[in-house]
């Protein structure tokens, strides 16, 4: 088991920026692949970005909607990943989601159904 809970939220204005942070409790944290996931109202869950354990040696993917704006990254010793958000937009707005998965894979996961653990959810909001 997993437990995940995320921080970080919240309201900012157009090309500010956030940081989330998603802890977790369980398992051997190195061995667990992390991603974060969005979900805007009346769409589907979609992709963030990824972080893999040391089965993919922390290997890093980015959605192209959000690349080069974000980053992810793992603090091994807190048992947190984090993401952070710059030149933020109205379309990043959405529930953020992180999601972690203790399967050995020696690749980055990108797809939801590929992970085992959810949590809450974190609001950002993105005025214009």
């Amino acid at each position: 088991q997993v437990q995940l809970v995320e921080s970080g939220g919240g309201l900012v204005q157009a090309g500010g920026s956030l940081r989330l942070s998603c802890a977790a409790s369980g398992r051997t944290f190195s061995s667990v692949t992390m991603g974060w996931f969005r979900q805007a109202p009346g769409k589907e869950r979609e992709f963030v970005a990824v972080v893999g354990s040391s089965y993919s040696g922390y290997s890093t993917s980015y959605a192209d909607y959000v690349k080069g704006r974000v980053t992810i990254s793992r603090d091994n010793t807190k048992s947190t990943v984090y993401l952070q958000m710059n030149s933020l937009k109205p379309e990043d707005t959405a529930v953020y989601y992180c999601a972690a998965d203790s399967r050995p894979w020696p690749i980055v996961v990108v797809t939801s159904t590929r992970y085992t653990y959810w949590g809450q959810g974190t609001q950002v909001t993105v005025s214009s």
